[in-house]
């Protein structure tokens, strides 16, 4: 089975404000085909630390995610919730999703043909970014 390369995001929601509200976003990917969803797992963590994870298809906040094609077939496991949540404060809940990146299926194979591999990758969080854009302006006006 070829595979683009697959990523996972673990996105916050702190005071537990799931709402679903980002389901169209993502359902909007899939049907651009942009990328494939291989697994999403919503994690809650209470206010004393405790962990628990549901299945998309077990949450009313999540109803909108059982519309979106995808496999969403168990890949996470335990440890892997277990990992996610440390990244999380008390009193906050996430949605855990892994998905294949389709859009870069064919740079990947052309990567992997030409024998070459993936040595590390990282999303930049948006705040760092602008931060530096910020800064590269504000270089650029005292330097003209």
């Amino acid at each position: 089975m070829e595979l683009g390369p697959v990523e996972y995001l673990i996105i916050s929601f702190p005071g537990n404000r799931f709402n679903g509200q980002i389901a169209p976003a993502i359902a909007d990917l899939v049907a651009r085909g942009t990328v494939n969803i291989i697994d999403l797992v919503f994690i809650m963590k209470d206010a004393d630390g405790n962990v628990t994870s549901f299945e998309f298809d077990e949450l009313e906040e999540a109803a909108e995610f059982l519309d979106i094609e995808g496999e969403a077939d168990g890949l996470l496991n335990a440890e892997d919730i277990e990992l996610a949540a440390e990244a999380l404060e008390p009193d906050s809940s996430a949605l855990f999703i892994v998905w294949e990146d389709l859009w870069a299926a064919d740079l990947a194979q052309a990567i992997w043909a030409s024998g070459g591999q993936f040595v590390a990758g990282e999303r930049i969080p948006r705040e760092v970014v602008q931060a530096a854009l910020v800064s590269v302006e504000s270089n650029g006006e005292s330097a003209s």
